[in-house]
C-alpha cells in the first residue's frame, strides 16, 4: 500500500457526497493524513469537478471549552471521550451526509489556544468528498455510536508506538508545554485514551500501515 493506493481509494467517490474518516491514537498521523489526502485531491479533481470537490472536517472542533471543563471536573484529561460534545459532532456529519445546504459551516480547533472556534470552516455544496479525522470516530458506546453510521469508510492509522509518543510530545512542547509536563501528560492522559482507540482497530475498514504514515512529510508532530 502507498500513498497513491490511498489517493485513488479516496478519489473513487467523485459522485454522491461521501465521508471518509481517519482514526487512530494520538500523535499517529490522523491530521497530517487528511490534511495530506486534501491538498493532492483538491490539487487533482475527478473529471467534472473542481478543487473544492474535497474538504476537511476535524472532530477537534468538538472540544468541550475549558470553561466547560472546569465546570465538569474534566479539564486533567482534556481529550477523553467525555470531554466532547459526541452528539454534536454526528449531527453535523448528518446534515453533511444529507447534502441538503448550500454551505455547512462547522467548528475548527485552534491550537495556540487550546480552543474550539465556532463556525470557522465552510463545506460548500460543491464538495462531494468530506475527510474527517479524530480519536473516536469507530466507538459504539454513548453519543459516539451515533458518529459510525454517517462515515462510508474508517481508515486507522498504525503508526508505530515510539514514534508516535515522540511525536506526541513534540506536538505538546510545540503548543507550550514544558518537556516534563508534556511526557507526563502523554503517560498519563494520552496513553490512557490511545488504549481506548487501539481497542476500535479492528472495526476500521482500512489500516494505513507505519510505512505509508512515514512517507508523508512530517510536519512537527501533528
Amino acid at each position: 500500500m502507498s500513498l497513491d493506493d490511498l489517493l485513488a481509494r479516496a478519489r473513487a467517490w467523485g459522485g454522491r457526497r461521501a465521508l471518509l474518516g481517519i482514526t487512530g491514537s494520538p500523535g499517529a498521523g490522523k491530521t497530517t493524513l487528511a490534511v495530506t489526502l486534501t491538498r493532492l485531491l483538491s490539487q487533482e479533481p475527478p473529471p467534472g469537478l473542481t478543487a473544492d470537490w474535497v474538504a476537511h472536517v476535524p472532530m477537534d472542533g468538538f472540544h468541550l471549552a475549558d470553561v466547560e471543563l472546569d465546570r465538569l471536573g474534566r479539564r486533567d484529561r482534556k481529550g477523553a471521550p467525555d470531554t466532547f460534545d459526541a452528539a454534536g459532532y454526528a449531527a453535523l456529519l448528518r446534515r453533511l451526509r444529507e447534502d441538503e445546504e448550500d454551505v455547512v459551516y462547522a467548528p475548527a480547533f485552534e491550537r495556540d489556544l487550546e480552543q474550539p472556534v465556532a463556525g470557522s470552516i465552510p463545506v460548500p455544496r460543491a464538495a462531494r468528498l468530506i475527510i474527517t479525522e479524530g480519536n473516536y470516530l469507530l466507538f459504539d458506546t454513548g453519543d459516539w455510536a451515533r458518529v459510525r453510521p454517517w462515515l462510508d469508510e474508517v481508515w486507522y492509522c498504525d503508526l508505530d508506538s515510539t514514534e508516535r509518543l515522540r511525536r506526541l510530545v513534540t506536538r505538546h512542547v510545540r503548543f507550550g508545554k514544558p518537556r516534563d509536563h508534556a511526557v507526563s501528560w502523554v503517560e498519563e492522559v494520552d496513553e490512557r485514551n490511545a488504549e481506548l482507540i487501539a481497542a476500535t482497530r479492528p472495526k476500521a475498514d482500512l489500516i494505513v500501515p507505519d510505512a505509508v504514515i512515514r512517507s508523508i512529510e512530517h510536519p512537527g508532530g501533528m
